[in-house]
């Protein structure tokens, strides 16, 4: 059986690699970002904007849905977004300019930051292992690019849709900061995309024997809980919202069970 490097690191040595993979990577964030600037208008008017119109794709996709099941739902249905988005700091758009090209960066970067974890992580594995890194960087790029894509076109829209159509009362006028409104689009974007890292997370953790198939599906019950929970808080408070922000994640949870199955056959087999 192959094994792995040989060559020893002290613990500094490890720390100053860990330091150059930050480095690197934010100077791969930084240059993307530096790029968006070009496109900043597509950025903003087009992908950031795009769920505050009332005719975006999944607010027709879902007013379909409704209508095809005999539901009349003005709430899929929205014909127009009751609220304005204004600034209220001096510095609050020049702010919010800068850490969203850098948002941008971090997301077109991904796979170059996934590379950069694997070098540092690649002289634990052994060699037939390390052969895998094509294929670990990207399955691993799918998913958060999957997860990016599932936060932007459902987590998203139903977010603003509901806090838009939501009111108390007719003397309330919605008018929302642009940090407020612009933060929350980043952090339904990124966090899908870092919660569909998942069966990677686990497959990792199984190869260090932190977690097992029988610990996983030990407390499934529990990790549908906490599932449950995170979908309640990352989403409007209603059922059907929840219920489809939470079966993806079920899925992968499912899927985590199967990979750590894999990973403990596997080891058994070495042994």
């Amino acid at each position: 059986m192959a094994k792995k490097d040989t060559k020893e690191m002290s613990f500094m040595d490890h720390l100053e690699d860990l330091r150059w993979l930050f480095v690197r990577s934010a100077f791969v964030v930084i240059g993307i970002a530096c790029a968006c600037y070009f496109i900043d208008d597509f950025i903003f008017d087009t992908i950031i904007f795009g769920p505050k119109d009332p005719n975006f794709i999944t607010y027709r996709f879902f007013c379909k849905v409704t209508h095809y099941f005999g539901v009349d739902d003005a709430y899929a249905c929205a014909q127009e977004f009751n609220f304005k988005i204004q600034n209220q700091e001096v510095s609050g758009q020049f702010s919010m300019y800068i850490w969203t090209l850098i948002t941008a960066g971090f997301v077109i970067g991904f796979p170059y930051i996934l590379w950069e974890v694997w070098k540092f992580i690649r002289p634990a594995l052994y060699e037939k292992e390390r052969k895998m890194a094509g294929s670990f960087i990207l399955v691993s790029s799918i998913l958060f690019f999957i997860g990016v894509l599932f936060g932007y076109y459902i987590i998203a829209p139903l977010s603003i849709n509901f806090f838009a159509t939501f009111n108390v009362s007719k003397e309330i006028e919605n008018i929302f900061t642009v940090d407020s409104y612009v933060s929350m689009m980043k952090m339904s974007i990124v966090a899908s995309g870092i919660v569909f890292e998942l069966p990677i997370i686990i497959y990792f953790l199984a190869k260090l024997g932190l977690v097992t198939p029988d610990f996983l599906r030990k407390y499934r019950r529990y990790a549908i809980v906490i599932i449950l929970i995170l979908a309640a808080i990352v989403t409007p408070p209603d059922i059907p919202s929840q219920i489809i922000v939470s079966i993806p994640i079920l899925i992968l949870y499912e899927v985590s069970i199967l990979i750590a199955t894999m990973v403990a056959k596997k080891d058994e087999n070495n042994e």
